[in-house]
This record gives C-alpha cells, sequence and structure tokens, in this order.
C-alpha cells in the first residue's frame, strides 16, 4: 500500500461516545481494542503530518431524518470524541447530520484545499456511516483506505459484508493499523 502523506487525509467517523443519555454512543468495554486502533490511527496520521478530520454526528434533536430510524443518537453538543484519540490543535472537525460525511458540509471543499487524493477511513458504523462516506468519497473522484481494526459494525449487516463492498464497489484498499503506521514511517 502506498500512501502519499502530503495527498491524503485521515477522515475519523463517529469515533465518538455520549456524554448524557444516547441510544447508540453509550461507551462499551468491548470497543476497548477498536477504541485503541483509532487512537493508533489518528496518532500515526498526525506525526506523518497527515489531516486529521472528524465527521461526527451532530444531530439537531427534533427534525433531523435519522433521528427517526436510529432513536436519538449524536446529538450536537451530547457527546464527545473518544478521550484515548482526542482532537489535536490542528486536526479539523466537519460536523455530519447525515450518514456520509460529505453531505451537505464541506468536507469536499476542505479535501481540495488540503490537496488530499486518497482518504483513509477509520470510525463506525463500518456498514452505514463509513460505507456511505466512501461511497461519496468515490464519486467524488478520491482513492480510499480502511483501516480494518480502527473500523467497527455494530447495528446492521456484518464488518466483513461492509469491507467487501468497499473493496467492490469503491476500489477500497484495506490495512490495519500496524500497516498504516508503516507506510507512513
Amino acid at each position: 500500500m502506498e500512501i502519499r502523506k502530503s495527498a491524503a487525509a485521515l477522515l475519523v467517523i463517529d469515533a465518538i461516545e455520549a456524554v448524557g443519555a444516547d441510544s447508540l454512543y453509550d461507551p462499551d468495554a468491548a470497543t476497548a481494542a477498536y477504541r485503541s486502533a483509532v487512537a493508533r490511527a489518528a496518532g500515526a496520521c498526525r506525526a506523518a503530518g497527515v489531516p486529521v478530520i472528524f465527521c461526527n454526528d451532530a444531530h439537531v434533536r427534533g427534525y433531523d431524518r435519522e433521528l427517526e430510524l436510529w432513536g436519538e443518537h449524536g446529538v450536537a453538543g451530547e457527546t464527545r470524541v473518544f478521550p484515548e484519540v482526542g482532537v489535536g490543535e490542528r486536526d479539523i472537525v466537519v460536523p455530519k447530520r447525515r450518514y456520509s460525511g460529505f453531505f451537505q458540509t464541506d468536507l469536499d471543499l476542505t479535501l481540495r484545499e488540503l490537496g488530499v487524493s486518497k482518504v483513509i477511513a477509520v470510525g463506525a458504523d463500518t456498514n452505514i456511516c463509513v460505507l456511505h462516506t466512501l461511497a461519496d468519497a468515490y464519486f467524488l473522484g478520491y482513492d480510499s483506505v480502511v483501516v480494518t481494526d480502527a473500523t467497527m459494525t455494530f447495528l446492521c449487516g456484518t464488518q466483513e459484508g461492509a469491507l467487501e463492498h468497499c473493496v467492490k464497489c469503491y476500489g477500497s484498499e484495506l490495512c490495519t493499523v500496524a500497516e498504516l503506521e508503516a507506510a507512513l514511517a
């Protein structure tokens, strides 16, 4: 796997937990390895000078369509980035109200201004928000990498199915955090 650091960005998608009541983003001890992998990926990118961009749910209570399907979750101001990942001083935050980090946000503009042609995806749910973000990335002409141990499926479908979809439909490359760290070294 080849990553040109000057043309890559890490998309951290919904790596958040609730700070109040939340039907989806309640911390779970079973996710410790996944959360640690997200933190490692973000750390490796920061150390390599690769931009880290957070695309996290920031729903508006009362009328966001997603809330009708999944219940109240990811409400703006009621979640935080995983503490072990944190938002760095140079990191960028692009709030989203739909599955895709691109839909009705300035993510595409931000990536183009940074000269990015390849996005590296970590986060959850691999089968929903990561998948839809990578679909839009593909349609907009970006190459993509999915960090398999720094993504997680927990709402619908399987991790394997989501990864297969990313590879077959969007041409995504797959790697582990260790392989990402080696590629950025």
